[in-house]
């Protein structure tokens, strides 16, 4: 890979395994490498490589393809392990630039290196057995990418999932090679749950990172796994890996706000999480003017939290609030409560739009299947549900309507899609 010495590399592979391939050699190689994800719209590709600077393509497909970059040198890989021939050299310290999860419009783009990436990772080799990690996520993204650079770092070995594999196969085949350590969303977890083959796999350590990890899917997740460690992590693109929990709980210690001079500082403004440490990204590229971190330092994650007793619970995103006659609603807060119902396994809150209001609140529930259920679900666990969320949320929280649904779609990112009224 000589002609990519000093260059800005977009790295746009079919395969993920190419794409840890090419990062692995081009760090260190590159002054700039570009992770594209497998799902970024082609319409997006262009714009990106224009704010890097993209001089340089790393690809698995062979040119000329439609939508192909005409830049530079087009460097073809694959997925073929051989040792490398050439002389490492440069020194350069690569900028890892990796795209945000946005659901709308062009992604952010954020500026890491690889001391940023691998910041949280304390490497041991105390382990009897070989760790074998895998994870729900693609590590074209943050999350998976800290699952790869663990693996690599610790001297483990790792399952990549796929795209085109169910969960069911995909769990089948972790559990075929004996993973011992994986990581996925709640909405991957919730979905392994229920799938006929959660029972293949005997981990000893199960991350949660991603979104919200409510009580329910960490009492779930210990029934089913009961000798795993069991962590929810908090972490995005943007602040790194702030903290994880493994005590159990839903929500954070509130001990863990206001250490000044810790590694990973914390603290609440405005309801709000921010979070300040060397795992930070360093600045958004092509930002057009908007700073990814304050004065001090402090990354706002948009993250809302809300302190009860001695812990903080999240309740949702600050862009993601619904509005109901001037009341503010956290969709996230609504669905913990629901999915707290042992008939179901997911749900997804929203607005619908109403003339008097501005808004009202609707659910749609996935409920667990059960061998002695027949037909149409029935009133009764609607009424059940219901009943929960009036127990525990004000009246303007209450959704006015549940329907059930067989499924809820899910974002190439693991999260649930969620989506206007």
């Amino acid at each position: 890979m000589a002609e990519l010495h000093g260059r800005s590399v977009l790295i746009a592979t079919k395969d993920q395994l190419t794409a840890a391939l090419a990062l692995i050699e081009l760090d260190g190689i590159a002054r700039r490498i570009v992770l594209c994800p497998a799902d970024l719209p082609q319409a997006h590709i262009p714009v990106v490589m224009a704010a890097a600077a993209v001089d340089a393509v790393v690809s698995d497909w062979v040119r000329p393809e439609a939508g192909t970059p005409n830049v530079g040198p087009f460097v073809t890989c694959s997925s073929n392990l051989t040792p490398a021939v050439t002389e490492r050299g440069g020194g350069y310290l690569t900028e890892w630039i990796l795209l945000t999860s946005g659901t709308t419009g062009l992604p952010k783009m954020v500026v890491h290196s690889l001391s940023s990436l691998t910041g949280a990772i304390q490497v041991t080799r105390t382990e009897a057995s070989p760790v074998v990690w895998s994870t729900f996520y693609d590590i074209r993204r943050y999350g998976g990418l800290q699952v790869l650079l663990r693996a690599l770092l610790g001297g483990g070995s790792m399952v990549l999932s796929s795209a085109t594999e169910s969960t069911d196969d995909f769990l089948t085949r972790a559990g075929s090679h004996a993973v011992t350590h994986i990581l996925g969303t709640p909405t991957h977890w919730w979905l392994a749950l229920t799938s006929a083959s959660a029972h293949l796999l005997a981990p000893k350590y199960v991350r949660l990172s991603g979104e919200i990890a409510n009580q329910a899917i960490l009492d779930r997740l210990r029934a089913q796994y009961p000798a795993a460690t069991i962590v929810h992590a908090f972490a995005s693109t943007e602040a790194g890996v702030g903290f994880e929990v493994g005590d159990g709980l839903a929500g954070f210690p509130a001990s863990l706000v206001g250490q000044r001079g810790a590694s990973v500082e914390i603290k609440v403004e405005d309801g709000s999480l921010r979070i300040r440490s060397a795992r930070c990204a360093a600045r958004y590229l092509d930002s057009q003017g908007e700073t990814l971190a304050d004065a001090e330092g402090f990354v706002d994650t948009r993250d809302l939290v809300e302190l009860r007793g001695e812990r903080y619970y999240f309740v949702g995103r600050r862009d993601g609030v619904i509005n109901v006659g001037g009341q503010k609603v956290q969709p996230e807060e609504i669905e913990a409560v629901i999915n707290s119902h042992p008939r179901v396994q997911m749900s997804l809150v929203r607005s619908r739009k109403n003339p008097i209001t501005g808004a009202i609140v609707i659910a749609e529930v996935v409920l667990n299947a059960e061998p002695s259920a027949r037909g149409e679900p029935s009133d009764a666990i609607r009424q059940e549900i219901l009943g929960l969320c009036r127990v525990a949320l004000p009246r303007h929280k209450v959704p006015t309507a549940i329907s059930f649904v067989p499924s809820l779609a899910v974002a190439a990112t693991g999260k649930v899609a969620r989506r206007g009224a």
